[in-house]
Order: structure tokens, then sequence, then C-alpha cells
């Protein structure tokens, strides 16, 4: 009986790590996305440049 016992341990502990990993990525992806949110709007902010020809350098469009 203390085999069936420890498996039964071991299973229960396993599940409750898959568990905290499940939540740690999900809390880890949530913060990257955030992240990237945030990057992309200040990308959006950027002042777009065109080139002139006569010149050869850029200049706001």
């Amino acid at each position: 009986m203390p085999p069936l016992v420890l498996i039964a341990l071991g299973v229960m502990g396993g599940a409750a790590l898959v568990r905290f990993a499940m939540k740690e990525s999900r809390r880890i992806n949530r913060e990257l996305d955030e992240a990237r949110e945030q990057a992309v709007s200040e990308q959006t902010d950027a002042v777009r440049l065109r080139r002139d020809p006569q010149t050869g350098t850029y200049r706001p469009h």
C-alpha cells in the first residue's frame, strides 16, 4: 500500500507543478503582450521620413 500512496503523492505534486508553470507562463505572456502594445503605440508616434531627390537627405513627410 505505501508505494501506491507515494505514487499518488507524486502525481499530485506533478499536477501542482504543471499548474504553477501554466500560471506563470500566462502571467509572463500577459506582461510581454502589454510591453509589445506599448512599443507599437510608440512606433506610430514616430515621424515618417521621405527622401528628397535633389539633396539626397531624408526629411519629414
